[in-house]
């Protein structure tokens, strides 16, 4: 098992990981929009981050490859202490400087360890006596060593049958099964965490609408459907529900939608309606079909060039 581990970890080559995180840098950057130089809008997760905690944001090469998009606003911790919390890190302000919380010491939780040594892939740090190699310590060289991530506070450890190594600030996970240069990942600290201190919930809803954003912009629809009966008779009418949402889980206000009726007696509906704040809706009648069947429904919703698909359904009864 480790010989096998060894010569995975060993074939990940420096000059495709740094082109993959540079790409990514690249590609994530471009989402912000343009706006003041002292606050940034992320529509990915409908937050800002603004004065000395998006100058200490900015300061890494690749922001959100190690500490991901804002999930609050700044605000003052359960902790007493001025933060912000991000998907894998959260900011703290004391006395006009802003650090990093050392989420991976406030979270971990030791497992079962998989000890190995080998002194021509590894780094041993003498802080804390562990040893960072292969994949993990290309990824730590790679985006900012000690100064983003601390020094390491475990050996490798299996945690959910995943390969994990914590750090003062932060905790790598292996994903072999991804592509090459990009299976190392950083574990969503900053919500974990935020969850640990049972820090108020209403912190994590996006920011309303400001000078700086009068629009958000949609980048992702998410489409839920369901009925209004779950169980109809062999003759009768439904009305389908289809709720429309954003990437952040905000009423999308206006949408077009297709929907596909496939009746148990074979016969086939297509209907459009539209979407009005985020919810939009579908009534239609049928007449003899068999008892104990499903009636399925496949909807698409269309919104500026994206769209997202989902299914619901209900069955005849007697």
């Amino acid at each position: 098992m480790l010989c096998v581990y060894n010569v995975i970890m060993v074939k990940v080559s420096r000059w495709t990981s740094f082109i993959a995180v540079f790409c990514l840098f690249l590609i994530s950057s471009g989402s912000a929009q343009a706006q003041s130089s002292d606050v940034e809008y992320f529509a990915e997760t409908g937050h800002y981050i603004k004065g000395d905690f998006l100058r200490f944001y900015r300061s890494a090469p690749n922001p959100i490859l190690v500490f991901g998009y804002p999930i609050t606003e700044q605000f003052t911790s359960k902790d007493g202490k001025t933060v912000q919390y991000f998907q894998r890190a959260r900011f703290e302000q004391s006395t006009g400087t802003v650090v990093l919380t050392p989420l991976g010491q406030k979270t971990y939780s030791p497992e079962r360890q998989l000890v190995f040594n080998n002194p021509f892939a590894c780094r041993t740090f003498s802080e804390s006596g562990f040893s960072v190699c292969f994949a993990f310590l290309e990824f730590f060289e790679q985006n900012g060593g000690l100064a983003r991530f601390g020094t390491p506070i475990s050996s490798f450890e299996f945690h959910n049958d995943k390969i994990v190594q914590y750090f003062e600030n932060a905790r790598f996970e292996w994903h072999p099964g991804l592509v090459e240069g990009q299976r190392v990942r950083l574990t969503y600290l900053g919500r974990i965490y935020f969850d640990q201190l049972s820090e108020d919930p209403g912190f994590l809803k996006p920011a309303p609408p400001s000078a700086e954003r009068p629009l958000p912009e949609i980048l992702r629809l998410q489409v839920r459907a369901f009925p209004a009966k779950a169980v109809t008779t062999p003759n009768d009418q439904q009305k389908i529900y289809i709720l429309v949402q954003d990437q952040n889980l905000q009423p999308v206000a206006s949408a077009t939608g297709t929907a596909t009726i496939r009746l148990p007696s074979g016969g086939l509906k297509s209907e459009d309606f539209m979407v009005v704040d985020g919810i939009g809706k579908l009534d239609f009648a049928f007449i003899d079909q068999p008892n104990g069947k499903l009636v399925h429904v496949n909807i698409t919703v269309q919104y500026k060039g994206l769209s997202d698909k989902t299914t619901t359904s209900f069955r005849i009864w007697y």
